[in-house]
């Protein structure tokens, strides 16, 4: 009789916390997006989780059934930055599927409200200035050759009306900046042939003759494996060009970029006195 107790307590305690869970969600989804995200990127779906990390979450009421009891039908729309929206149209229905399949995980056991649907669209920025800056881009004023990455490694952020992949990006590029020197950030390099190549390395220096890439590591979600990392790079080290990699964490502040500048530099003195 005691174990009947403890194991119907212990039903009613898991289906308390199971009800908490829906509940949270449906009331604010962000309570279990961050453990979405990490489900998510342990399948390697970069463009499913920048599209969580950096999205605004909005749940809606689309739906009711009266069948069995109820059931409301909600949908979860996803608010992207503007900077990220366009790199996700190729393949949008499947990013949309994919945080749907995952996010069913915590919910598919209630019956009386369920995720009916996953909507990724651009977030709505208002901008009094917004007619000006359109005419000035039909002019041709704003046209950037950066790539509208179409890789799975998307860059959501942008300043300066560059795109970028993380905050430690946009660190080094102030640092760089500020030092004076020419160089590239996410450009696009792309090889013809039979064998067709397309890379977005995520800055390229020109300095005193020598051309230098370098690659901020570890940042985020986006993580390559140093084969995958040297295999990217390739094309372009085959033509003579030099690689120097940075870790993430040497660029997290404004300081620690700076300082990684200044060691960029140095390294591009050095070969220069080497050739």
């Amino acid at each position: 009789m005691l174990r009947l107790l403890l194991a119907g307590e212990l039903s009613l305690a898991l289906a308390v916390k199971m009800t908490t869970v829906q509940s949270r969600f449906f009331a604010d989804p962000e309570s279990i997006l961050g453990t979405l995200a990490r489900l998510i990127a342990a399948d390697g779906a970069a463009r499913e989780v920048a599209v969580l990390t950096y999205s605004s979450p909005e749940i809606v009421e689309s739906g009711y059934d009266n069948w069995n009891g109820g059931i409301t039908s909600y949908t979860l729309y996803l608010h992207v930055p503007l900077a990220l929206y366009p790199q996700l149209q190729e393949g949008l229905g499947k990013i949309e599927d994919s945080i749907l399949e995952k996010a069913e995980i915590f919910l598919a056991r209630f019956f009386n409200d369920r995720l009916s649907q996953v909507k990724v669209i651009p977030a709505v920025v208002e901008d009094e200035q917004w007619r000006e800056k359109a005419a000035a881009w039909l002019t041709g004023s704003k046209v950037s050759n950066q790539g509208r990455v179409r890789s799975s490694n998307v860059a959501p952020l942008s300043t300066d009306g560059l795109l970028f992949r993380s905050q430690p990006e946009i660190h080094l590029y102030r640092a760089l900046k500020s030092l004076g020197v020419s160089f590239a950030p996410l450009p696009v390099f792309v090889r013809g042939g039979e064998s067709y190549r397309r890379i977005e390395p995520d800055f390229v220096i020109v300095h005193s003759g020598i051309t230098l890439v370098v690659e901020v590591d570890g940042d985020t979600v986006h993580q390559e494996t140093p084969a995958e990392a040297h295999a990217r790079t390739t094309m372009l080290q085959h033509e003579g060009v030099h690689v120097e990699r940075i870790p993430a964490s040497e660029c997290s502040s404004p300081e620690k970029a700076k300082q990684a500048a200044e060691k960029v530099m140095v390294a591009l003195s050095k070969r220069k006195a080497a050739r």
